[in-house]
C-alpha cells in the first residue's frame, strides 16, 4: 500500500497488486498453453492436455480472484469523512465513516510458528473511538512483514492534527 496523495485536505492510500495479478496471469497462460499443445497433439494425450488445463489454468484463476484487491482509503478532511474502497472479481464494496470518530491509526501484529521459526506479520488498522462503527478496522485483510504498515500508520497520525489554519476574524480583543 502507498501514499498517493498527502495534502492538508486530503490523504489517499492505495492498493493495487499488479505484480501478484501479472504473475498469476502468466501462471494461467502457462498452464493454458501448456494444455492446449497436448490437445493438439492428440492421441493419448488428450486427457492429460484437458486436465493440465482445467487443473493448472483454474487453480491460477482461483488464486486470481482470491488475491487479487484493490483497496482505496480516502482520509477527506472538507467532507469530514473516511471512505474505504475495496474491488475485486467478485465485485465493488464501499465503507464510509465519519473522520471526526477516526482516534488514530496503529499498527497490529499476528505471530505464526512453523518449522521451528516464529515469525511475525502487520497491518495497518483504523481505531474509531466514537460513533456507529467505533472499533478497529483494518485498512487491509492481509498481513505483511516489512516497514510498509507502520509507515502508514505513521502517515495517517502525522496527517491527523494537521488541520489548516483558520482564520479568527469575529474574536473579541483584549
Amino acid at each position: 500500500m502507498k501514499i498517493t496523495r498527502n495534502t492538508p485536505e486530503q490523504l489517499i492510500l492505495a492498493d493495487t497488486p499488479w505484480l501478484i495479478g501479472i504473475m498469476l496471469v502468466f501462471f494461467i497462460l502457462a498452464f493454458a498453453v501448456a494444455g492446449l499443445g497436448m490437445l493438439s497433439q492428440g492421441g493419448d494425450l488428450i486427457w492429460p492436455g484437458l486436465i493440465f488445463t482445467l487443473a493448472g489454468g483454474g487453480m491460477g484463476a482461483l488464486a486470481f480472484c482470491l488475491f487479487v484487491r484493490r483497496v482505496q482509503v480516502i482520509l477527506d478532511r472538507s467532507g469530514g469523512s473516511i471512505v474505504i474502497r475495496r474491488q475485486s472479481v467478485f465485485g465493488y464494496s464501499q465503507a464510509e465513516h465519519r473522520l471526526a470518530d477516526l482516534s488514530h491509526a496503529e499498527v497490529e501484529s499476528t505471530t505464526s510458528r512453523s518449522e521451528g521459526r516464529t515469525r511475525t506479520l502487520y497491518r495497518p488498522v483504523l481505531v474509531l473511538d466514537g460513533g456507529m462503527s467505533a472499533g478497529r478496522h483494518p485498512v487491509v485483510a492481509a498481513y505483511t512483514n516489512g516497514r510498509g504498515p507502520q509507515r502508514l500508520a505513521d502517515a495517517i497520525n502525522a496527517w491527523l492534527p494537521a488541520a489548516p489554519a483558520t482564520v479568527d476574524s469575529g474574536g473579541q480583543s483584549a
